[in-house]
């Protein structure tokens, strides 16, 4: 295949990056950067769509160089206890001035650097891109597999191809005034929907920060989180003002109830201990060989949030317990929350390029299946029944 089919591809999954869990801490400043601009000229729509390409593709270019010269494996900035903090941090004061009603407020030198305060759809397109390194997209595994084997140009082009890809959706929506004039810019009920995704800024920066301290601390700080959740859902249901007001928090609920009981449903119907996991080590690949045995070896590591659901709703439902118990399949796991040269080239041998990543082997070791980002328990399923055929 040539490189324009990659591009194309590459664009696509950047676009599908969107709907991943890992983006959805950033949308709150991309929706306020979108309102700021409601109503305003050509000129200042092209500044702001620009400002926030920008801001996406400052990412992506500096990961593609790191990438060429330095052969870093997509994510591995969140391998960086320090990052995982600083991240932690910056989406917590987010969060914080979301639920305040304030919304982002970079320092006033840097709406003068910007010029006429385009620092914040900057700053979006940025924070948007590093969050999207955890979730690689349905697609990009196989776009990152081919750029790791191509020339340094290769290899920016398609990273900044993803890059666009993100932002391309609220770049239409920039120069698509007649789209812009449909959101609302006040009312009570628009700013209890900004607490909300200050809400969920919050979620995002306790979920790295559980990835830095102890366990038990891990416990209090989404307890806190909790207590916030709820506390805000009485008072805003209470204090309203008005039906329209009222309607989010009462929308919040219904899902928050309906996650809560898919989760309780999804946990009776898992087995009692789950998947057998052993770390992956050279050792296990050649026993599982010896003994003629497929093997399934999970990539994870503890900030990939697809990770935690693939762990979550696939690997530990029933169905799939049962399936590789019957094929007597060998599970292994690859724990990439650390830097781990040896595990990054498991990674890259199996064709791998982000997080999370499966792959299934037959008895004799070769690759049956590889499965990049999120996948199905039919997927799975599937693939674990036939790789002893």
């Amino acid at each position: 295949m040539t490189l324009g089919p990659y591009l194309l591809i590459a664009v696509a999954a950047g676009v599908l990056l969107n709907l991943t869990p890992c983006v959805l801490p950033a949308l709150p400043i991309k929706l306020r950067s979108i309102a700021r601009v409601v109503g305003s000229g050509a000129r200042q729509r092209l500044l702001a769509a620009t400002a926030l390409l920008a801001g996406t593709l400052t990412f992506f270019g500096g990961l593609a160089l790191a990438t060429a010269w330095l052969h870093w494996t997509w994510g591995t900035l969140f391998q960086a206890f320090w990052f995982r903090a600083v991240l932690a941090f910056v989406l917590a004061g987010l969060g914080v001035y979301s639920l305040a009603g304030r919304g982002l407020q970079p320092p006033q030198w840097f709406y003068r650097i910007q010029a006429n305060g385009y620092a914040e759809p900057y700053l979006a397109g940025l924070l948007s891109a590093i969050l999207s390194a955890p979730c690689t997209g349905p697609f990009l595994g196989g776009v990152m597999a081919f750029a790791l084997t191509q020339a340094p140009s290769t290899i920016l082009a398609l990273f900044l191809a993803v890059g666009v890809g993100l932002a391309l959706p609220y770049l239409v929506l920039l120069a698509r005034p007649g789209l812009l004039n449909r959101i609302p810019r006040s009312g009570p009920w628009l700013s209890r929907i900004q607490q909300v995704l200050g809400l969920v800024l919050l979620a995002g920066a306790v979920f790295f920060a559980t990835t830095v301290v102890a366990p038990r601390f891990g416990t209090l700080l989404w307890s806190g989180w909790l207590g916030a959740l709820t506390f805000w859902l009485l008072r805003a249901l209470w204090v309203g003002p008005g039906l329209g007001a009222r309607m989010v928090p009462a929308l919040v609920l219904a899902i928050v109830a309906v996650s809560a009981a898919a989760i309780e449903i999804n946990q009776g119907n898992a087995a009692e201990h789950g998947l057998p996991w052993q770390p992956l080590t050279e050792r296990a690949l050649a026993a599982a060989r010896v003994d003629h045995r497929p093997v399934l070896i999970e990539f994870t590591a503890d900030w990939c949030i697809n990770c935690k659901v693939l762990e979550q709703t696939v690997y530990s439902n029933e169905t799939i317990v049962r399936a590789v118990t019957t094929t007597d399949m060998q599970v292994l796991q690859a724990d990439l929350t650390r830097p781990d040269a040896r595990l990054d080239a498991y990674l890259r041998a199996f064709g791998g390029a982000g997080l999370p990543f499966a792959v299934i082997l037959t008895p004799d070791g070769t690759i049956h299946r590889r499965l990049p980002d999120l996948f199905t328990v039919g997927t799975l399923k599937t693939a674990i029944e036939t790789s002893v055929n």
